[in-house]
């Protein structure tokens, strides 16, 4: 809902648009206003205020400290260009996305892909040589023709069958039902935006497009073009949306489209994510539990093994010393790995080590893990 415009110092305290250039009030004009009336009603609205400013300075304080990538400053000591491994013969050059491409996306505005985004696509890549692995960065929208000098840049374009393009997101959403939710998140600000403009911009992907998206903390092992029109379970209860497989306007991702504008809060982790397709599986098929139907109506969910072999809440595994052999049998059901960056990020280890997520990096993303030694 659009806060109050009405007239006089209270509908100016809450024009916030920064970015659209109007004149503000200043904030003392507007806490003047707030408390103006009754001695006894400034105390409660004082401490309403301190409440709710120490509520906003705390989230903002989280996402700094655990919302945004580390480490990826301490990339820019690494050389920018890397050695490349001979591959297969080069994918045809394609301006736009294609019905079949895998796809990854990065919302924000970096153009500077960690370690665990760099082996996400070469593991993708190298899984499916004939296929385009398109990757769709923000922070490539309005730059010139050649990309930022980079060590992730450099090293996921020695694969051929990779693509980078900016990601225009109002060219994504026009003509989907989530361009006037865009527009109108654009004005406003929200906890949890940028995560939510992720889940609405897979969502858009494979309605216009089709094809297989995936996060950009997976390792794939295995080949996913049998998959089609499926998403894997995370855990009795939820559904994610890490990786999704579907045909091109495919009725369920309408049917989360138009959930995600009609129930729409920013505000609850998740609830336009994992619980959104949730919500929409047991609609789509007439069901209380997830455990009651694992497929109807064409569309399929997979079992946590799938995509989800370690859950998060044991996303620390990845970093712990495991036999050789262990592997095989650790993922013998998998398609690709889910390494819960949202925990696991920052957290250091030996790219020659036996930790569990070495062994991955050196089996699936060769290229990425030698850059690794480099590094870590």
């Amino acid at each position: 809902m659009e806060p109050n415009r009405a007239e006089g110092p209270a509908g100016s305290c809450w024009r916030l648009r920064v970015s659209s250039g109007e004149t503000m009030s200043r904030p003392h004009d507007c806490l003047l206003w707030l408390l103006r009336g009754a001695p006894s009603q400034r105390g409660c609205t004082l401490f309403i205020i301190s409440f709710k400013f120490m509520f906003l300075v705390s989230i903002v304080i989280y996402w700094h400290i655990v919302g945004e990538p580390k480490g990826q400053g301490q990339l820019s000591n690494l050389p920018v260009d890397v050695p490349c491994p001979h591959l297969m013969p080069p994918t045809p050059p394609s301006s736009a996305p294609s019905p079949g491409n895998i796809f990854f996306l990065e919302t924000s505005d970096r153009t500077n892909p960690n370690f665990l985004f760099m082996c996400s696509v070469e593991s993708a890549a190298r899984a499916h040589p004939e296929s385009r692995v398109m990757v769709l960065m923000k922070g490539l929208l309005g730059s010139n023709a050649s990309l930022p000098r980079h060590l992730g840049l450099s090293l996921m374009g020695c694969f051929p069958n990779v693509q980078m393009r900016p990601l225009d997101l109002g060219e994504l959403f026009r003509d989907t039902p989530l361009a006037a939710w865009y527009a109108a998140a654009r004005r406003r600000w929200e906890p949890y935006l940028l995560p939510v403009l992720s889940d609405a911009s897979r969502l858009a992907l494979m309605w216009k497009f089709g094809g297989i998206y995936l996060d950009t903390d997976f390792i794939v092992l295995k080949d996913l073009r049998n998959l089609s029109n499926a998403l894997g379970i995370q855990s009795r209860y939820v559904l994610n949306g890490a990786f999704l497989a579907f045909k091109r306007r495919h009725a369920f991702i309408a049917l989360c489209m138009r959930d995600f504008v009609a129930h729409y809060n920013g505000w609850i982790w998740g609830h336009q994510g994992p619980q959104l397709l949730t919500r929409v599986f047991k609609k789509w098929c007439s069901i209380r539990s997830l455990s009651e139907s694992h497929a109807c109506h064409g569309v399929t969910t997979l079992p946590p093994e799938a995509f989800y072999p370690i859950p998060w809440q044991n996303w620390k595994k990845y970093f712990e010393d495991v036999s050789p052999e262990e592997l095989p049998r650790l993922f013998n059901a998998t398609y690709a790995v889910h390494v819960w960056n949202k925990k696991s990020q920052g957290t250091r280890f030996k790219a020659t080590s036996r930790a569990l997520l070495a062994q991955l990096h050196a089996r699936y993303c060769p290229t990425t893990h030698e850059a690794m030694k480099m590094y870590l």
